[in-house]
């Protein structure tokens, strides 16, 4: 082992040691105010904001400095969608839930449609979570491999094991916490990177790297396919963005909520920026590099002492740990809380906590196993996540929000074809991690037969009964109905280049949800709403 190693271990040691004493603070804090699953709701804006921050910018600072070594500034693209995605969030949604006292979106489509779908959306959420995990704790894995020796899947278990010692203590008052104290040292890694950056390459090098890789200063250098679909993914995830909903959601009241989420979307927009930076300085000094997270730890060696290394690779783990942390937390939480009070509907509050800290023990034993399968490719797990929980519980969401009419089997059938058709398409392009069958992202594919879905069998069970309303009645619904055949006819019209570029699936699905928000607005039923119905039967 290496004197790098050491000073990272040293420093790993130390800060688990303070989060473990966290976690039993938190136990007395949770305690005090009942609040496991949302902190009481008494969180004010910087805790908020420091949840937040840890959650979207940690992860996203590991991710942009991986393809900024690759792709160059045409990174930023990334930072820029995710910070939309908070924005929109803050703007859009905090305020709603927050009055509905949302805890999970699998508790708001089982609240709406009883308890074979709270189970069904509480197991598909819950699997999904740990990938997300793996694939953020690979990046500090990856770094200790380098200078330890360690393999990527011990490091990955180390992490998922203290995850589960500190946040079955105290809840989410553990990630509170937990994020609070990952702030502090983010700052000290953007110190110590940008005093490595004007040590070696500084502004001279990245000039020199301009001059000789030209491309890696392109707005568009990571491609337009892979551009766009981080817009569409995080567009698409605004409401569906769990963990976040959890953290945010404990605030004290919506206006709260809102002033945090706006001061997590400022403090986001440093850890894009210096991401590329440190990124860029990376493929300056060290070239030949296959993986940013591998070449970065090379670079800094070169260039700094020891415990300074130490120091910022503390901080790449908190960027793990901020993004793990409320990810296994609140697929614990769809587990335990929405899928036990579904299965065991007399369970009281102390009971699914109880459940809660069991599937924590369940999420940490998965995250071990998926770091063992396939720990090379982080890119990997975030897309069978991504496909695994949205082609599922898309639509569903949409319905419980906007649709009163959808019935309860309607979301059941909706829940399992999406689920199963993202899981098949990406089945048919051998799981390959970017060469995806037909060229059409998996998550495209699986939101798209949620959605039809959903709508046909919502249809067909009040056949004979629906009438259209006045286009004055709903204008902005008929301007989604023509959107929706504009994009169904550019799509038939340009079907060849877009499948070159990669953009087909994504046209595709924006044509369904054009039709789809028209039909939600332009048809009406004399029936009843049914799926109230289905729900009180159900409970």
């Amino acid at each position: 082992m290496t004197d790098y190693g050491a000073w990272i271990i040293g420093f790993a040691l130390v800060y688990t040691a303070l989060l473990v004493l966290a976690g039993q603070i938190a136990r007395k804090r949770t305690s005090k105010s009942g609040g496991y699953f949302v902190g009481g709701r008494t969180f004010n804006k910087w805790i908020v904001c420091f949840c937040i921050t840890g959650l979207f910018s940690g992860s996203t600072f590991i991710a942009v400095l991986e393809m900024a070594y690759l792709k160059g500034i045409s990174a930023i693209w990334y930072g820029v969608a995710e910070t939309i995605q908070i924005l929109i969030i803050a703007l859009v949604i905090i305020g709603p839930f927050r009055k509905k006292m949302l805890v999970t979106v699998s508790g708001l489509i089982g609240d709406k449609y009883g308890r074979s779908a709270k189970a069904l959306a509480g197991a598909i959420t819950a699997f999904a979570f740990p990938m997300w995990s793996v694939a953020t704790a690979i990046g500090f894995a990856s770094a200790l491999h380098v200078f330890t020796g360690i393999s990527l899947s011990l490091s990955v278990a180390f992490t998922a094991l203290l995850l589960f010692v500190y946040l079955q203590a105290g809840g989410m008052w553990s990630i509170a916490f937990t994020q609070t104290m990952n702030a502090i040292v983010f700052v000290i890694m953007f110190a110590i990177g940008v005093i490595a950056f004007f040590i070696n390459p500084g502004v001279d090098g990245l000039r020199q790297l301009a001059a000789e890789q030209p491309q890696m200063f392109d707005w568009d250098n990571a491609g337009l396919q892979v551009i766009v679909a981080w817009f569409g993914t995080f567009f698409v995830n605004v409401i569906l963005a769990q963990a976040a909903f959890q953290m945010a959601l404990s605030c004290k009241t919506p206006e709260e909520g809102q002033k945090g989420l706006k001061l997590a979307a400022i403090f986001g927009i440093p850890f894009t920026v210096l991401a590329i930076l440190f990124g860029l300085s990376a493929a300056a000094v060290i070239p030949d590099g296959k993986m940013g997270l591998l070449a970065l730890p090379q670079y800094l060696m070169q260039v700094l002492p020891a415990p300074l290394v130490g120091l910022f690779f503390l901080g790449i783990w908190a960027c793990a740990l901020g993004w793990g942390a409320p990810c296994q937390f609140s697929g614990a939480t769809s587990l335990g809380r929405d899928t036990g009070s579904a299965l065991f509907p007399s369970a009281d509050e102390k009971r699914l906590v109880t459940y809660t800290k069991w599937s924590l023990l369940i999420l940490t034993v998965l995250m071990i196993l998926f770091g063992m399968l396939r720990t090379e490719q982080s890119a990997w797990w975030n897309i069978m996540a991504w496909t695994i929980r949205n082609s599922a519980t898309f639509a569903p969401v949409v319905a419980a929000l906007f649709w009163p009419q959808v019935t309860r089997s309607a979301v059941l059938a909706s829940l399992a074809t999406g689920f199963l058709s993202g899981l098949s398409w990406y089945a048919l392009g051998g799981w390959d991690v970017s060469k995806f069958y037909m060229n059409i992202h998996p998550v495209w594919i699986g939101m798209s037969v949620n959605v039809v879905t959903i709508t046909l069998v919502t249809l067909l069970a009040s056949l004979g009964s629906w009438k259209f309303r006045k286009v004055s009645e709903s204008p902005a619904h008929y301007a989604s109905l023509a959107a929706g055949i504009a994009l169904a006819v550019v799509l038939l019209l340009n079907s060849e280049a877009l499948h070159n570029k990669g953009l087909t699936g994504l046209v595709m699905f924006a044509s369904l949800i054009g039709f789809f928000i028209a039909v939600i607005g332009v048809l009406d039923t004399n029936k009843p709403a049914s799926a109230q119905t289905d729900a009180v039967a159900a409970s």
